[in-house]
C-alpha cells in the first residue's frame, strides 16, 4: 500500500474490502514550444468572452423597456439519452445582454445557441413570450451537424408604464 511513481505516472494502491484499490494519474506532457496550453487557451477564451460580454452593454441600455428577461432551456445532445440538462437563467436590467449559450459540447468549437434575435424580436413586437428550438451549428471533426440542440422558452416582464 502506498504511492508510486513509475516514468510519470503516480500510482495509488490501498486495500478496501480486501480488494485492491488504485488511483492512476497521468503527468500530461508540456506544449512544445510555440503552442498554446489548456490553461492560456481556457484564458482567451474567457477574455473573449467578457469583452463580448461588455461590447452587449447592460440590459437596461439595450432594452429600457424591460424588466427581467428569463431563459428555460432544455439540453439536448445526439445520443441515446438525449436530455443533458434543464437550465433557467435569469437576466435583470444590471446583467449584461449578452443573450449567447455556449454549447454543452467541450470539442465544439465557435458553436452554440444566439438568442439575441429571439430577444429582439420579443421586444420589437412587445410580446410576453414565445416558445422554439435552436439547433448548435459549432464545428468539430468529432462532432456531426446537429450534434446539440435546446428547447426554449423565452419569458419577458416589461416596466410598467406611468399613467
Amino acid at each position: 500500500m502506498g504511492l508510486y511513481n513509475f516514468n510519470k505516472c503516480l500510482i495509488w494502491l490501498g486495500r478496501k474490502d480486501n480488494c485492491l484499490c488504485g488511483i492512476f494519474v497521468e503527468d500530461r506532457p508540456k506544449p512544445e514550444r510555440g503552442q498554446m496550453s489548456y490553461r492560456q487557451n481556457y484564458l482567451e477564451k474567457m477574455e473573449l468572452k467578457k469583452n463580448a460580454m461588455h461590447a452587449a452593454g447592460l440590459v437596461s441600455e439595450r432594452l429600457p423597456g424591460v424588466s427581467s428577461i428569463v431563459f428555460r432551456m432544455t439540453y439536448y445532445q445526439r445520443t441515446a439519452d438525449p436530455v443533458l440538462m434543464k437550465r433557467t437563467v435569469n437576466f435583470f436590467p444590471t446583467d449584461y445582454a449578452c443573450f449567447h449559450m455556449d454549447c454543452v459540447r467541450e470539442e465544439c468549437i465557435d458553436g452554440g445557441f444566439d438568442l439575441t434575435p429571439v430577444v429582439a424580436r420579443l421586444v420589437k413586437d412587445h410580446k410576453k413570450s414565445v416558445k422554439g428550438k435552436i439547433v448548435c451549428c459549432g464545428k468539430s471533426e468529432n462532432l456531426r451537424f446537429g450534434h446539440a440542440s435546446i428547447s426554449y422558452e423565452v419569458s419577458i416582464q416589461y416596466n410598467k408604464q406611468a399613467k
